[in-house]
């Protein structure tokens, strides 16, 4: 197997291992793991608005919006006005939201985090070197993501993308 090979195994491999994550959150608790992280980051923040919300999980406020309202039909979030500002809009969480949380598994990305950290700094280095260098590459450098391994719905094309036409491969199989 030639390098380039091996660099696209090794790619699709923590695609899939992410895609099969998505499932099994899916299927144990019925949510996405930008949706738990936003119920836990609303839980541990306690009164938080929305821009400070999508500061947190490293999302647009747009992202952040449109998640909360699929929670809120869920009946997990609830927004309020702020009493003090009515400029600012608060999310909390219901009884409901607390109790899949307690049920939730743990994400894929603390068991990375975890021998992440047991790795030496100037692996570590390394790694986010390579990482950030395939995500420029891949023309993916200004893609809205957080700080969580999921996979996601393509909310939008990457500049390349929308000036050529041209859709990657693995764009195409998620259409």
């Amino acid at each position: 197997m030639n390098r380039i090979e091996e660099v696209l195994v090794a790619l699709r491999r923590v695609i899939r291992a992410t895609d099969l994550h998505s499932k099994f959150l899916a299927k144990t608790c019925g949510l996405t793991a930008p949706q738990i992280l936003l119920l836990q980051t609303i839980r541990d923040k306690n009164e938080v608005t929305i821009g400070k919300l999508a500061n947190e999980v490293s999302l647009s406020q747009a992202t952040v919006t449109t998640i909360l309202d699929r929670l809120e039909k869920r009946n997990l979030v609830y927004r309020e006005r702020s009493a003090q500002d009515k400029r600012k809009v608060h999310a909390h969480l219901t009884d409901d939201a607390l109790e899949v949380l307690k049920n939730a598994p743990i994400p894929l990305q603390e068991h990375f985090t975890r021998q992440f950290s047991d790795l030496q700094e100037w692996e570590q280095t390394m790694i986010i070197a390579a990482l950030q260098r395939v995500a420029h590459m891949m023309d993916a450098q200004h893609i809205d993501a957080s700080p969580v391994l999921d996979v996601g719905t393509i909310d939008r094309l990457t500049p390349s993308i929308e000036k050529t036409g041209a859709y990657p491969e693995s764009a195409k199989e998620s259409e």
